[in-house]
């Protein structure tokens, strides 16, 4: 896997990402839970992409991303001449191009339960999202429990009980590593970070995904950036 940070000068960047393959357009690891999600899915089953990281919160940050898609957000897939600028719809995109991975469970009932689950959590949990954001570098125990946050925690707990028991077989959500995991990496980021006490049977399985070795060179990459981005920064909960 090749990485590029965009700099102002974006013909090299550009001539890459459009080059044959895959290139996906992520923002800085330590905050981006979005960038985190298709990534981790890529680099968990092998398939081959180059990296393009837009640096967030900088003057050139939405022309950056502009220069990739129309959205103005990140993560962004370009596949040749598709691009694919939402993380459900990558996870969706490469499951179909590389069926024989098995990006999602093989069982039919626990496919569709790990789409239910993954479809939650791409439209809901506003509360965690809002006064927990992902920041893996920093330890704030205690903090952003507003009762929204509080109450999306108990709905994640739920869920990660139901398919650990129903379909994890006490591994992780469906068994084998799935897209569903890597769709709940970030929280379990945030968990950590903000030190959610769990269940043993979920802090247990919040220490296998931080294993893995996809979410573990996510880690060890955004523990290594050296730019920050001041407004995420600054929203950080007191």
């Amino acid at each position: 896997m090749q990485t590029t940070i965009l700099d102002p000068n974006l013909t090299q960047a550009l001539a890459a990402a459009r080059e044959p393959g895959l290139t996906l357009i992520i923002g800085n690891k330590n905050y981006s839970s979005w960038s985190m999600r298709p990534w981790v899915a890529l680099r968990a089953f092998g398939i081959p992409f180059q990296e393009v990281r837009v640096l967030l919160d900088q003057r050139d940050t939405a022309a950056n991303i502009a220069e990739y898609s129309a959205c103005g957000r990140v993560p962004v897939l370009l596949a040749g001449e598709i691009t694919i600028w939402d993380s459900l719809a990558i996870c969706e995109y490469l499951a179909e191009q590389f069926p024989d991975l098995h990006l999602w469970p093989q069982d039919v009932a626990a496919r569709a339960m790990a789409r239910c689950i993954c479809a939650e959590m791409h439209s809901g949990f506003a509360g965690l999202r809002n006064d927990m954001s992902m920041h893996i570098k920093a330890r704030l125990p205690g903090r952003g429990r507003t009762p929204a946050a509080q109450a999306d925690i108990g709905r994640i707990s739920e869920i990660w009980e139901e398919c650990l028991s129903r379909f994890g077989h006490h591994q992780f959500l469906f068994g084998d590593f799935s897209i569903a995991d890597a769709y709940f990496a970030p929280v379990v980021m945030r968990f950590k970070t903000y030190g959610v006490a769990l269940a043993p049977a979920l802090n247990a399985y919040c220490e296998r995904v931080c294993a893995h070795p996809a979410v573990a060179q996510w880690i060890a990459e955004a523990l290594a950036e050296t730019e920050t981005a001041p407004k995420h920064d600054a929203e950080m909960p007191d």
